[in-house]
């Protein structure tokens, strides 16, 4: 199995983020893409795409209008995304990314969560050339042979496509992930995407502890509580989930 299969493995092992979490997390997008461009999803294709994630997620219809209403007002937080890297247990690499009013607060509560878990924060560049940044489709519906020939059609550049049961997964270029899925849906319309992001992938996997997965996941329950991160990634090889 490559790594499309481990990131689902990582993907199980984490914990789920809390629902105030995750509508934080989209009301910041939503709120940026509103405000950089026309607050009409219908004119303003990246705030359709993400107002769908959003829905897809089951974010309510109120935290959606919410902060694309805000996004019409004068003044209110400008939000950056900012990216943080470094090592944690086990000498495991992490990427952590965010989206701040306040780099200087950011900064200092992730550089909190990597020494709080034994690990230390980087300097930009220290731990992402370690990882390739890709589309990720997960899908039902259509085989490997069939979606393979699909995207070769539509020359779509995949660098890895596999299957787990009826779960397709491919991933490509990180600026692909629409084409990815328009090509599998000429062929299918009502292909059943399961996953359909842009991410950091690592090149290799890496084995820890018992306790250095303790610590971990005491890293990941520590970001989680923080507003100001939207995604983290990791190299780390979880161990099979028993049933």
């Amino acid at each position: 199995m490559g790594r499309a299969h481990e990131v689902r493995k990582e993907a199980m092992a984490r914990t789920s983020l809390l629902k105030s979490k995750l509508y934080s997390k989209f009301g910041k997008e939503i709120y940026m893409a509103a405000k950089s461009g026309s607050p009409d999803p219908d004119t303003n294709q990246t705030l359709k795409k993400i107002i769908e994630k959003a829905k897809a997620s089951q974010v309510p219809a109120d935290v959606i209008k919410r902060n694309i209403e805000k996004a019409k007002g004068l003044g209110g937080a400008d939000y950056v995304p900012v990216r943080y890297e470094g090592f944690g247990p086990g000498n495991s690499m992490i990427i952590v990314e965010c989206m701040t009013d306040n780099v200087n607060r950011t900064f200092g509560e992730i550089r909190s969560c990597f020494t709080k878990t034994g690990g230390k924060i980087g300097v930009a560049g220290s731990v992402t050339h370690q990882f390739s940044y890709v589309s990720l489709v997960s899908f039902e519906g259509l085989s490997e042979d069939e979606a393979l020939e699909a995207l070769m059609e539509a020359e779509c550049d995949v660098s890895e496509i596999e299957s787990d049961e009826d779960i397709v997964t491919v991933i490509g270029k990180s600026g692909d992930l629409d084409r990815i899925k328009e090509a599998l849906q000429a062929v299918k319309d009502d292909i059943v995407f399961i996953e359909e992001k842009v991410t950091y992938l690592p090149n290799d996997y890496i084995k820890i502890d018992d306790d250095d997965i303790r610590k971990f996941n005491n890293f990941l329950a520590m970001t989680d509580e923080l507003d100001d991160v939207q995604e983290v990634f990791s190299n780390i090889d979880f161990p099979p989930i028993e049933e």
